[in-house]
């Protein structure tokens, strides 16, 4: 039994999501547990015709059997959270540990005007505010709301309960490695770090108890908001492309630029990845669109997959071919 975590190589908008909800099914962990900054990163899963957008809950929470649980490093929107736990049918399996910050009115405000909004480009949940919060010691504390009580649990200590006992854990990253505060493209990052230590740290898990870390990219690179973006195309190329998307958050327009290769190969160093996920590869060939076998791609298809791997020196062991949680090539075996 093993403990996986999942982070994002880029600057979010991986698919992180589908890739979670993939390994939430396909390895039925007892706990799926999320680490992270708070509400301002979202998670779109597609599962059969409907399509969840996910701020809080962890990615995961489409396997019924798993708890699903929100780790002390995280600041918490309980309005959000409250709506998720019920609009997505996990009452009874959802708890938070009783340190998770608390986002409030103020935070809210404070997220959506001044320099945050205009430099950074924040997404205005009050994540960064409450973190600062934190950092200066004034923060509230799910502990210290009565509403909270029925979901809080103690996090650290159920998820190292279970790898003592065996079982599979999953660990969800929120956002991308280069908006981790410290190995980020400052100042246009999170309020936190987010590379696979930091998403550890937040759940409580030392790093011996780590087994695999995933780092997913996508076959191409996206960005919300300001801050640098190497060899960025045209909105009207990135358009021509189809790699015009906006975020799940935001709805602004993510803007692109071709695979990374130096970009990935940092990311690898800081996450210390024993694997890659690379998700949309049906974006880049449509001839791959639902395969679910590494020997249905087409030959560019393979072709792309292999230099990644030789120019990464790390295997591309989960392959997304399409939006369901199930278009998926898995060579992990």
């Amino acid at each position: 039994m093993t403990s996986t975590v999942v982070v994002g190589g880029f600057f979010g908008d991986e698919g992180k999501g589908k890739i979670i909800s993939y390994l939430a099914i396909k390895d039925n962990p007892k706990i799926i547990v999320r680490g992270g900054a708070g509400p301002n990163a979202g998670h779109t899963i597609r599962d059969g015709n409907r399509v969840y957008k996910v701020r809080m809950l962890p990615s995961g929470f489409l396997n019924k059997n798993a708890k699903v649980m929100i780790g002390p490093g995280v600041v918490i929107n309980p309005d959000i959270l409250q709506k998720e736990i019920k609009d997505f049918n996990v009452i009874g399996r959802s708890f938070i540990d009783k340190n998770c910050g608390i986002i409030e009115e103020t935070h809210l405000q404070q997220d959506s005007k001044g320099e945050l909004k205009e430099k950074i480009g924040s997404t205005g949940s009050g994540t960064g505010p409450a973190n600062a919060d934190r950092a200066m010691r004034v923060l509230k504390l799910a502990k210290d709301f009565e509403s909270l009580s029925s979901l809080i649990i103690d996090v650290p200590f159920e998820i190292n309960s279970a790898l003592d006992a065996n079982e599979n854990v999953l660990i969800e990253g929120t956002q991308g490695t280069f908006l981790s505060l410290w190995h980020g493209t400052y100042p246009f990052v999170t309020s936190k770090d987010v590379t696979a230590s930091g998403i550890c740290a937040d759940i409580g898990l030392g790093p011996t108890k780590v087994d695999e870390v995933i780092v997913v990219f996508k076959s191409y690179v996206t960005r919300v908001g300001t801050g640098p973006l190497n060899n960025e195309l045209s909105l009207e190329d990135a358009k021509k492309k189809g790699w015009s998307e906006f975020g799940t958050v935001t709805g602004r327009q993510r803007r692109a630029a071709d695979f990374d290769f130096d970009l990935a190969r940092r990311a690898i160093m800081l996450n210390g990845a024993t694997q890659i996920s690379i998700t949309k590869l049906d974006v880049l060939f449509s001839e791959c669109t639902g395969k679910t076998s590494f020997d249905d791609l087409s030959d560019d298809a393979k072709t792309f997959i292999k230099n990644i791997e030789n120019k990464l020196n790390t295997r591309v062991t989960i392959i997304g071919t399409g939006p369901s949680v199930n278009d998926v090539i898995d060579r992990r075996n």
